[in-house]
């Protein structure tokens, strides 16, 4: 209330002196009486005095309004009280004291923090783990006479080991990772990851459940399928725009690492973009072009993986990996993957 007091005194001062400066002087009788005035004169300089009067009377008043204007201006910015601006004080300083010690940059770091795991939580409820199997024969060990019924060589006991097949067993035969797209139940992962059309594929959720997967679509161009597993309201990923990454850029794998431990996560960055290259593995050999490069750990299993943004939306399908580098990994951009499940689907994911 001080600063309003002040000011207020000040405008009514100037007000005061002002009006002071423009009272008409007094005239007492008796000089009135020895001045010898024409009688038209005094009506003349009376309008004339009471003309300029209302001049500086409107003057006064505009002076006086853009005062009071001052003064409103005053009262917006200033703080509502003493405590108020003393608080406002503290803070600042506190503030300062954050940026001296690093303070502010532990809670950039801390944000990030929780911008990834935020990411992983929206994400890794889609994302599954695809078991393959397959019926593998069952051997077993039998020793005989290598030189069959010959009689001659029938008294010489000479036996060798051999192996003969005693039925077949469904057993896993590899492992990768796929992510729900639609609440349907579509699963997006590698073509290489349910490539044997003799095998079997087994779905793992996130919460434990276990599906049987049916491959619906194989593209004969590109790493990419689509299995189907019956069931409906899954919860499904978003996907992103490919297009716009850079060079730096936050980037989260997930994937079933080692076909042992599913969801695993990593974190990196985009470390190049545009890649071509040579990519081959149990028998399939392929050419990978214009993909994403990054330094997330990416392993054997996580194959079909969604590599996410800092968003949680899906920027890319994991596919392959350079064996004995460090970290230096590759995934297909989810554009070119939109226009296969368009033409699927006939629509946008």
């Amino acid at each position: 209330m001080k600063t309003k007091t002040i000011v207020s005194l000040c405008v009514l001062t100037a007000f005061v002196g002002t009006v002071g400066l423009l009272q008409v002087p007094s005239i007492s009788a008796s000089n009135a009486k020895k001045q010898a005035i024409p009688k038209t004169a005094p009506k003349q300089s009376s309008d004339d005095r009471l003309g300029r009067l209302e001049q500086q009377v409107a003057l006064l008043n505009e002076k006086l309004s853009l005062a009071l204007e001052k003064i409103k201006l005053l009262e917006l910015t200033r703080p509502a009280s003493d405590e108020a601006l003393g608080k406002q004080l503290l803070e600042t300083e506190k503030k300062l004291q954050e940026l001296q010690f690093g303070g502010a940059v532990r809670g950039v770091q801390k944000s990030r923090d929780e911008q990834l795991t935020e990411a992983v939580a929206k994400a890794s409820p889609a994302v599954v783990s695809i078991v393959i199997s397959k019926d593998v024969p069952q051997l077993e060990v039998v020793y005989s006479n290598p030189f069959g019924n010959d009689p001659f060589f029938k008294d010489f006991n000479i036996r060798v080991p051999s192996y003969r097949q005693k039925g077949v067993k469904r057993q896993k035969v590899g492992a990768g990772t796929g992510f729900v797209v639609t609440s349907s139940g579509y699963i997006l992962t590698n073509k290489h990851v349910v490539l044997d059309e003799q095998a079997s594929y087994t779905v793992l959720l996130n919460d434990g459940s276990q599906k049987a997967g049916k491959v619906v679509y194989r593209d004969s161009a590109m790493d990419i399928a689509l299995l189907k597993i019956e069931g409906a309201s899954y919860k499904h990923v978003a996907l992103g725009n490919s297009d716009v990454l850079k060079l730096g850029q936050s980037v989260i794998a997930i994937g079933n690492a080692l076909g042992e431990y599913n969801n695993s996560v990593s974190v990196g960055i985009i470390s190049g973009l545009n890649r071509n290259l040579q990519a081959g593995g149990g028998g399939f050999v392929e050419q990978l072009k214009g993909v994403i490069q990054t330094d997330a750990a990416i392993n054997p299993g996580n194959s079909g993986g969604p590599l996410l943004d800092i968003n949680g939306t899906v920027i890319g399908v994991n596919v392959a990996t350079v064996q004995g580098s460090s970290n230096i990994s590759f995934s297909i951009p989810i554009n070119k993957v939109k226009e296969i499940t368009h033409s699927f689907f006939g629509k946008d994911l």
